[in-house]
């Protein structure tokens, strides 16, 4: 409990090599709450920062936390092949509104191995004319892979952007055989 008599919150996270770079995994007792891509020192001490200013708890590092433990055993079952979805308790606290009604569709209606574009997704959620709205709201992914705003396309057929780099985008839709493996 803190001064006021509240019980405080517990954020506890980890860095975990996977085939698309270092990935900051982070949870809170209400679950995985945060996924950062390319965490590297700096990148993960930024994203260590916003978690504490947003969360009110200095993040703890803790490796064997039964919820990063699970999110690294699904993950690494996803990058081999093996798992088509994740099973983990989300904590959505970093992401509200609209886009956390999006991101919630986008984990819910756009199974593996498939894509859906920014306008349908924003149809899907009841604001058709709001690709750019969806498009925003990929971009606040605070769990990205695992809420999969790599399939998200635009509707020409591009690939659209990625906060993790279209690089990780392509590597990731290719694993879902929605494209072809790069040739290098």
């Amino acid at each position: 409990m803190d001064s006021h008599g509240q019980d405080e919150q517990q954020v506890v996270w980890i860095v975990v090599r996977s085939e698309i770079g270092p990935l900051m995994l982070a949870a809170t007792s209400d679950g995985l709450v945060n996924v950062v891509f390319h965490a590297t020192e700096a990148v993960r001490d930024r994203a260590l920062d916003r978690l504490a200013a947003r969360l009110g708890a200095a993040p703890v590092e803790d490796p064997g936390a039964p919820v990063l433990a699970e999110a690294i055993r699904q993950l690494r079952a996803y990058f081999a092949g093996e798992r088509h979805d994740f099973d983990l308790p989300l904590d959505w606290s970093l992401i509200s509104g609209f886009n956390r009604q999006v991101l919630r569709e986008l984990a819910a209606g756009v199974p593996y191995g498939t894509v859906v574009g920014y306008g349908d997704l924003a149809g899907r959620v009841g604001q058709p004319g709001g690709a750019q709205a969806v498009g925003a709201a990929m971009g606040a992914n605070p769990l990205p892979v695992v809420v999969p705003c790599h399939r998200v396309v635009e509707s020409d057929g591009g690939i659209g952007g990625f906060g993790g780099g279209l690089e990780t985008k392509r590597k990731l839709l290719a694993l879902e055989g929605v494209l072809p493996e790069p040739l290098f």
